[in-house]
């Protein structure tokens, strides 16, 4: 049975990945009438006032008081690694399919396993490996359709792979940045500065002019993006306070399944059909969720069943 801490995290872990997986639809839908430097501006700008109100009527913004200078500058490089994965992913849809760059970016969960153990000394069971190994292989079946990638790939294809992966080690620097610092700075003051540096860092390439023009809907949309930045990324925060990144990691392998699921229920309806276009299912698309749900299970759940097995 899993314990308090497992429960908490897993629950956070799988709340952000849900709003994640289900945010390309308002991004893809904000296309038609904002750019993303100055959307993800407002989803920094609006996430920081909510934090900000938060954090300050509830007199944790002292905890700030404490840190020492080695924590302000993992603080300014976690803010620095995360504006560069929002920004550096936008870019690499001008090189890639969406296909191509969500795939390309599934190698985040391997990096992010590698990283706790390099850095936090975390450690994989045998069992967790072979998880591992399936998840990358469900991963391919999800994604072949998206495989269309000739045997010479050209030049264009190549930097718009180099630039995902540039995005997947920012990812990566800022969660395991943020870990390190949870032990002297609450997870929302630590989002609470990252918000701040991104809205500071980020006007100066914003379009502030497009807010004039927009309407009620289009408002609307804007809003749940930064809605679901505030949820996501603060769930996520809490999610590795709890539980070990290579169990997060594996977690995060299920955001393009939410993605695809929502989308293709979006079309199913018939909303927005000019704007969202859905995608074929086919029997190895359904083979390959069905291995990474089975791997992310197992990575999550074996071992802890191994440990209650031996103390029986």
């Amino acid at each position: 049975m899993l314990n308090n801490k497992s429960q908490s995290g897993l629950f956070f872990v799988f709340v952000a990945v849900f709003f994640w997986g289900i945010l390309p639809i308002p991004l893809k839908l904000s296309g038609e009438f904002i750019d993303p430097v100055t959307l993800t501006w407002f989803r920094f700008f609006v996430a920081f006032l909510v934090t900000f109100l938060l954090q300050h009527f509830t007199g944790k913004t002292t905890e700030f008081n404490r840190l020492k200078y080695s924590d302000w500058i993992k603080l300014s490089l976690a803010a620095l690694f995360s504006i560069g994965n929002y920004v550096t992913f936008v870019y690499s849809l001008d090189h890639l399919s969406p296909g191509q760059a969500q795939l390309n970016f599934q190698t985040s969960p391997f990096f992010l396993a590698f990283g706790g153990m390099l850095f936090f000394k975390e450690k994989l069971k045998p069992i967790q490996m072979t998880c591992f190994a399936s998840l990358a292989l469900g991963l391919m079946l999800f994604f072949y359709p998206y495989l269309n990638i000739s045997l010479k790939p050209s030049v264009d294809i190549w930097l718009g792979i180099l630039i995902v992966q540039f995005s997947v080690i920012s990812w990566t620097c800022y969660t395991l940045l943020q870990k390190s610092i949870l032990q002297n700075l609450s997870p929302n003051n630590i989002l609470l500065f990252i918000y701040g540096f991104g809205v500071v860092a980020m006007l100066p390439f914003c379009d502030l002019e497009r807010f004039s023009t927009m309407h009620h809907n289009q408002w609307l949309i804007a809003l749940f993006c930064a809605f679901n930045t505030l949820v996501a990324y603060g769930c996520f925060a809490q999610s590795i306070k709890y539980i070990p990144t290579t169990q997060v990691g594996s977690m995060i392998a299920l955001t393009p399944i939410i993605s695809f699921l929502s989308t293709f229920w979006v079309t199913y309806l018939g909303w927005w059909p000019e704007v969202i276009k859905g995608d074929e299912l086919d029997i190895l698309t359904f083979i390959g969720i069905a291995l990474v749900v089975l791997s992310v299970i197992g990575i999550q759940l074996l071992p802890l069943l191994m440990i209650k097995n031996h103390f029986l």
